[in-house]
């Protein structure tokens, strides 16, 4: 794990949607943590690895997740196939994916391209979220 729940109360994060992290770029995990905390968001995570996310969903399922396809420990496709049959929605943020693939597979999903402007990635996640806010 890349950076822990940052010291949210438990009680707290009842509250707040939670939104899962999937990134293994230090910079850019900080970066889509500060955003989402930012939105009010709790976060679990980031982590760098599938193994880690397929972890903190079993202890806790988000209300969205914010997904790099290539990751420390390879792609992650196995994790997004299991929040789509939980329904939990989901934003791939890439530098090395087909966003035509990746929507024609996950049609519900949506796609942002690395770099991309924050607003952008913040809008996505208040939209998918939005009957969780």
């Amino acid at each position: 794990m890349l950076h822990g729940n940052r010291g949210i109360s438990a009680e707290r994060t009842r509250e707040r949607p939670r939104v899962l992290i999937m990134e293994d770029e230090f910079i850019v995990a900080l970066d889509l943590c500060d955003m989402a905390e930012d939105l009010g968001f709790c976060v679990d995570g980031p982590f760098a690895t599938l193994s880690e996310g397929v972890e903190a969903i079993a202890h806790h399922r988000p209300d969205a997740a914010i997904l790099d396809v290539q990751l420390a420990d390879g792609e992650v496709f196995p994790l997004a196939d299991l929040l789509m049959r939980l329904g939990v929605p989901i934003i791939f943020h890439s530098g090395h994916a087909d966003n035509g693939r990746l929507l024609a597979r996950y049609p519900d999903a949506r796609s942002a391209g690395k770099p991309c402007p924050a607003e952008t990635l913040a809008s996505h996640l208040v939209q998918a979220t939005s009957r969780v806010i």
